[in-house]
């Protein structure tokens, strides 16, 4: 008796354990994808909004219902901008204070990063301990006995008195122990075994392994020092210590009506800045932040 078997058939090139789950998939990615471009449209609107309603004038601003495209464009908003305020000035300062911020936390932060994560040394646990405990504090709580000590030391509407008390950071030391710890040690017993010293081993190895961490932390601390508003409003007194944000806010904003259009350009001309460094630096930022477990 003879057995006849059947010819195979042609399935093509289509897995047929695969197929099922290719269609669950595709849906839900188009999902993922809309959800995050309704997002990024949502983000993105009133940055848009404020650049488009800086070229307006004063009256299509405060008219209701707001308008989204000027019907009148106009640059009356920057001009003034520009001839009323002594914005070079104002922007230097701004400058200064935020690269100062910026190099000091990247530089003393990364420092004590590596300390607690590869060091041992008594009192690396409490001090550790003594660095979470700061993050869980408000800066409002240290705002009084700052400006008193910065006052007392003869410092007050100085550069250094919006420099000296934001040069190490609670959070840049957390992110920075937390980013050298997952280097290996067999790195740095190596160059301890060839006599190099710590702070060659500091700079030489840690430093260069660290790119990712320090961009997310330089773009971070350039932000929030370009953006702080408060304690320079406090502590700068004359008008040639003036940061942007504080002499943008006291000329735009009057004891009777606020000049929006004046408000609008100005926070044009703040923002321009802080986004050309992150565009510069995302690629590290993003790194930086999926390599800390930072969430």
């Amino acid at each position: 008796m003879t057995t006849v078997l059947a010819p195979p058939t042609d399935t093509g090139d289509v897995d047929t354990d695969t197929a099922p789950h290719q269609d669950l998939i595709r849906p839900s990615s188009r999902w993922l994808y809309l959800a995050l471009s309704v997002g990024l449209v949502l983000m993105v609107m009133p940055f848009v909004w404020m650049l488009l309603s800086s070229l307006k004038p004063a009256a299509e601003i405060r008219r209701s219902p707001p308008t989204w495209l000027p019907e009148s464009p106009t640059l009356d908003n920057y001009a003034t901008l520009f001839t009323k305020l002594d914005l070079t000035t104002y922007f230097a300062n701004s400058l200064i204070v935020a690269v100062a911020v910026t190099l000091g936390n990247v530089l003393f932060c990364s420092m004590l990063g590596y300390a607690l994560a590869k060091l041992d040394f008594a009192g690396k646990r409490m001090l550790f301990g003594v660095v979470l405990g700061t993050l869980m504090i408000p800066g409002v709580v240290t705002f009084v006995p700052m400006f008193v000590l910065v006052t007392n030391l003869g410092l007050a509407n100085t550069l250094p008195a919006l420099i000296l008390p934001f040069l190490v950071q609670p959070f840049g030391v957390f992110l920075m122990r937390q980013y050298i710890g997952g280097l290996p040690d067999e790195l740095i017993d190596a160059a301890r075994v060839d006599g190099a010293s710590e702070v060659r081993i500091f700079a030489g190895i840690i430093l260069p392994l660290c790119g990712p961490a320090l961009a997310t932390l330089g773009i971070l601390t350039f932000l929030g020092s370009w953006n702080n508003f408060l304690w320079p409003l406090v502590v700068a007194q004359t008008e040639d210590k003036y940061t942007l944000p504080v002499a943008l806010a006291l000329y735009s904003i009057g004891q009777n009506a606020t000049d929006y259009g004046l408000l609008l350009a100005g926070a044009v001309v703040v923002v321009v800045p802080v986004i050309a460094v992150f565009l510069v630096l995302q690629r590290h930022f993003v790194q930086g932040i999926s390599m800390t477990g930072i969430k």
